[in-house]
């Protein structure tokens, strides 16, 4: 068996995670006749648990699982080409599998929604048919679909009545929800909102909220690396590495793949901490779908990439507002969720993916500015000398953008270091950010150069009481990942005597070291 990250993946040839208690729950929502969708972004996994699905129903129900993933254009015409290629469709699966009620489907002649109608009432008196269309949103930006399930939605409506006959359930997929389907339109440039249109397509608006968690706990990782680790007797901690797994992913099921995989067939079989660092940094140096996906939003997107600036570089908090449309927006495509009463980047490697496109950017602006400061004697002998980086950030970034304007400063501060820091570290070493601690305050900056780990802690200014805070933050936080030395980096933007001096000391507090850099500007 092996780890697999394109398409669907299969139980006995690949590694999974255990879902048999996701699936148990949508089961119980098809067990109540529910329609609904299942909407997330990419490679998060929604064909396997259509897939895994359909096998758990098929005792009790008749199944019929089709896609739009090849549907020519055509199909979308007339509602006859719809009524005719869907029935063709639906007649295939059946006949593939064995099942006599392909030929009642295949021979039926439906060349129109209300002939579709009487046959789905006929076909469905004596039998639960259960409808599952995976990428139902990649032919659907048209009227001949949303006429469909208007269909579908008088039926429903009419069964729970007791006056028609029509599906058990039935489940559309896709990253695009199909109640938001004006929403993908209006991206694509292919449909304007006039005034007062809604944004929701009322025919589906019968469907439930579907609220299944679908990313991967620590448990359902460790479950797939259990089945691994049978197999190959490495000696892991299962428990350890599924969920350092899971603090990177957040269990974005790409992405918890992607790692094993790397770790698996790319680094040794290195399934220790450092090995599952190690695969991370690398993966963010990769070309893949989801990358190519998530950047080409972001840069088509001038509002999204606003957002995801302020909630990486900017430092700036969203309440999350499901209505809000660039939030949605960013939801939908997976980027971002919701944390509390807060809208937060979905997991660390998509927040250090953000960070570092933002940081390229301004290293492209500013040309051979960040490498100014050069690297010798910060990076030798294949250690990092973190004092002494921090050092130089505080000088030359002074020279160089002292002249800026205080609102400039204030809103690029955090990416100016790591602009810095990435041309310092240049691939031989790994930051990323841990966006939360136990007590959920936030520590920016985690770097881990060879064998060491540095801990950062990044701060406007905010007065002395604000600083002393900084003080017991960063050593609560160092006391949470058991080091005795922090570094902290405050950017300083009062008007005062000697502003582009840097002040810099070690201190101690609470019996841990810290390096307290001041940045004047």
């Amino acid at each position: 068996m092996e780890f697999n990250v394109t398409g669907l993946c299969v139980p006995g040839k690949h590694y999974m995670a255990d879902v048999g208690d996701k699936i148990s729950q949508i089961t119980l929502l098809v067990e109540r006749g529910k329609y609904f969708s299942i909407n997330r972004g990419r490679q998060y996994g929604k064909t396997t648990t259509l897939f895994l699905l359909e096998k758990r129903l098929q005792d009790g129900y008749t199944v019929i699982s089709i896609s739009f993933e090849a549907v020519d254009d055509s199909t979308f015409e007339t509602p006859e080409n719809f009524c005719q290629g869907l029935l063709n469709r639906c007649a295939n699966y059946l006949e593939n599998r064995g099942i006599s009620a392909a030929e009642e489907w295949r021979d039926a002649s439906v060349t129109s929604f209300s002939l579709l109608d009487a046959f789905l009432t006929n076909i469905c008196r004596d039998k639960k048919y259960v409808l599952m269309i995976d990428e139902v949103d990649k032919s659907s930006n048209n009227t001949t679909f949303l006429k469909f399930l208007g269909v579908l939605r008088d039926k429903y409506l009419l069964r729970n009545a007791g006056k028609d006959y029509s599906f058990q359930s039935v489940i559309l997929v896709g990253v695009y929800d199909i109640k938001n389907l004006k929403l993908k339109m209006v991206q694509a440039g292919t449909h304007q909102l006039k005034d007062g249109e809604k944004r929701i397509n009322s025919p589906w608006n019968i469907a439930i909220n579907f609220n299944v968690d679908m990313s991967l706990s620590v448990k359902e990782i460790a479950s797939m690396l259990t089945e691994y680790e049978n197999d190959h007797k490495t000696g892991m901690d299962i428990g350890a590495i599924a969920q350092e797994i899971r603090n990177y992913t957040n269990g974005y099921p790409y992405l918890v793949s992607r790692i094993c995989q790397y770790i698996e067939e790319e680094s040794d079989r290195d399934w220790t901490l450092q090995g599952v660092n190690n695969a991370v940094k690398e993966i963010l140096l990769e070309k893949s779908m989801l990358f190519d996906d998530l950047f080409k939003n972001v840069e088509s997107n001038p509002d999204l990439k606003r957002l995801l600036w302020d909630l990486t570089v900017g430092d700036r908090e969203y309440l999350y507002v499901a209505t809000n449309p660039t939030i949605e927006l960013a939801v939908t495509f997976g980027i971002v969720e919701r944390r509390g009463t807060l809208a937060a980047i979905h997991n660390q490697i998509f927040e250090i993916a953000i960070m570092n496109h933002f940081a390229a950017e301004k290293q492209l602006q500013d040309g051979t500015l960040v490498l100014r400061a050069g690297r010798r004697g910060v990076t030798d002998k294949g250690r990092l000398d973190m004092q002494m980086l921090m050092e130089r950030f505080a000088n030359h970034y002074y020279e160089i953008y002292h002249k800026k304007d205080i609102q400039f400063l204030e809103r690029e501060c955090r990416l100016l270091f790591i602009t810095y820091l990435r041309a310092v570290i240049n691939g031989a070493g790994f930051y990323h950010l841990e966006s939360e601690t136990r007590e959920g305050d936030r520590t920016d900056v985690i770097v881990d150069y060879g064998p060491e780990q540095f801990i950062i802690e990044l701060k406007l200014w905010r007065g002395e009481a604000a600083h002393a805070d900084a003080y017991e933050q960063l050593s609560d936080y160092l006391d949470y990942k058991k080091k005795n030395t922090g570094y902290l980096l405050t950017f300083d933007f009062r008007k005062r005597d000697n502003v582009g001096v840097p002040k810099s000391s070690w201190i101690e507090h609470r019996e841990k070291k810290i390096f307290d850099v001041m940045v004047g500007f």
